[in-house]
């Protein structure tokens, strides 16, 4: 954990230090000023399920639970995608709305705004708390970085990749990450509902 959030401290300094008076200055819906670590700091645009697009910045105000996958797997993602789908059901009724669980795709190339839209219907995450973003290859490389996720594509349709669900708190600062498939998600849920209770 303490290797994950140093690497994710030298990717932040290095993305903002040469522009860190105009980032310092970004402010989060309660008007705290936004930390050099959180990830609302990056500039990259993603495009949603829905063919909107967005930046980092706009997912401000909600805890974000996020994972990595790629819809065309057949092997860890399916697990990710039902431990996703297991800790949304344990979030307390009452914070359900000041979550967003968040999947983004390591294969941009398929993974179309389309794409996303099937397998979100298919899998029974298509209600507004789902949201899965896809963007260019490069950006996908730089965010999985941040995330600590290492991913490579092992033959024309699948990739070999780590198997990482993170929390970020409302102001997009790495708040736990849960890696390996098969973990309780105990921990996880705990530390969703902790930030979530911070936004009553």
């Amino acid at each position: 954990m303490k290797k994950i959030v140093l690497g994710l401290l030298i990717i932040l300094l290095g993305l903002q230090s040469c522009n860190s008076q105009k980032k310092n200055e970004t402010k989060n819906p309660t008007n705290k000023t936004i930390s050099d670590l959180s990830i609302y700091n990056l500039p990259s645009q993603w495009t949603t399920q829905d063919n909107k697009n967005i930046e980092m910045k706009d997912l401000k105000g909600k805890v974000l639970v996020m994972v990595m996958i790629y819809t065309s797997c057949k092997s860890a993602c399916p697990r990710l995608v039902a431990d996703m789908r297991n800790i949304e059901e344990r979030i307390p009724a009452n914070l359900k709305d000041k979550v967003q669980l968040v999947l983004v795709s390591i294969d941009p190339t398929v993974d179309t705004p389309k794409r996303l839209k099937e397998f979100s219907i298919e899998n029974k995450m298509d209600g507004n708390q789902w949201l899965f973003l896809r963007s260019t290859e490069e950006n996908t490389r730089e965010f999985a970085a941040v995330l600590a996720v290492n991913y490579k594509k092992i033959s024309p349709m699948d990739f070999s990749h780590s198997n990482i669900i993170s929390v970020f708190n409302a102001e997009g600062e790495l708040a736990f990450q849960q890696e390996g498939l098969g973990v309780s998600y105990d921990e996880t849920v705990n530390k969703i509902t902790e930030e979530a209770e911070k936004l009553n």
